[in-house]
């Protein structure tokens, strides 16, 4: 048996590889995320090789995304549950304690798919009232701050990067589809990088302060204008990974991402997929923060 501790944003999980250590060297995302053992973690998660009997499963939800599948319920005993598919074909069956603090994975198939997801629901479920919010985004680095690109997927969250990293020197990409922001007890909103970027591969542990989150929407021109309130609220909310029918979480979300909205700068860009496009947002945005 060996555990493998990780941190992310400042929060610390361990892993029980029972015996499966090959399976968890194939993750190598993780490994900047690597950190010394500690009492003072997030979750537990621990690795069964061995199916999890499927019968008299309560399924509460079911969220398809480019041929992923998960399916989240309940079991007899009340446990939650999440089932990942790759495809037609279950990978694996997550199953949590009632607070997501101790898990244990069943692996079928796909190991790496099935482990990766389970890591990534976990920490997103322990951390919503801990101020942490798992967005689904695209995150550059420009003179010492993050912004962040959000939208639905299509949008050209990725492609933007790519125009900041092209067209505005300085630029470097933190994380392409989720990384993590998180408030400090000093109201610091902070963008770290995580161990899981989507189809691009950018696994830095690295963070900085926020300098701007910019909703996308493709156009026939460029336009940007300042969202706050409720609008800002709403960007949030659609761009946030969490399980909002649980009361206890969707209470944590909530107030967390009312003081982001409160502390942040957000806008909303009208775009083409141009230089240009890049040079507006990057002007407007930054000079907010000067």
């Amino acid at each position: 048996m060996k555990e493998l501790y990780y941190q992310v944003a400042g929060h610390v999980f361990v892993l029980d590889t029972n015996g499966h250590e090959d399976a968890v060297d194939k993750l190598q995302q993780y490994d900047p995320f690597q950190t010394d053992p500690t009492d003072d973690t997030v979750f537990r998660l621990q690795i069964v090789d061995t199916p999890l009997a499927s019968d008299n499963l309560h399924e509460e939800m079911r969220q398809q995304d480019e041929g992923q599948e998960i399916v989240v319920g309940k079991l007899p005993s009340g446990d939650p549950y999440f089932e990942f598919w790759l495809g037609t074909k279950r990978s694996s069956v997550l199953v949590t304690s009632a607070d997501y603090k101790s898990g244990k994975i069943f692996v079928e198939r796909s190991w790496s798919f099935g482990l990766n997801n389970a890591i990534m629901v976990m920490y997103a479920l322990t951390t919503a009232n801990s101020k942490t919010l798992l967005f689904h985004s695209s995150v550059v680095s420009y003179q010492g701050r993050g912004y962040m690109f959000l939208g639905q997927s299509g949008t050209g969250k990725s492609t933007h990067s790519s125009l900041w990293l092209k067209h505005i020197e300085g630029t470097e990409l933190v994380n392409d589809d989720n990384p993590v922001v998180r408030i400090g007890d000093d109201n610091e909103v902070r963008v770290y990088g995580s161990p899981w970027s989507g189809k691009t591969p950018c696994y830095r542990n690295v963070s900085y302060p926020v300098g701007a989150l910019v909703k996308l929407d493709q156009a026939p021109h460029n336009d940007i204008q300042r969202l706050k309130g409720v609008k800002a609220y709403a960007v949030v909310m659609s761009s946030v990974s969490g399980k909002r029918w649980d009361s206890q979480l969707a209470e944590g979300l909530h107030e967390t991402e009312s003081l982001l909205v409160q502390l942040a700068p957000f806008w909303h860009l009208d775009c083409l997929p141009d230089e240009a496009a890049a040079r507006l947002c990057c002007k407007t945005t930054s000079n907010n923060n000067a």
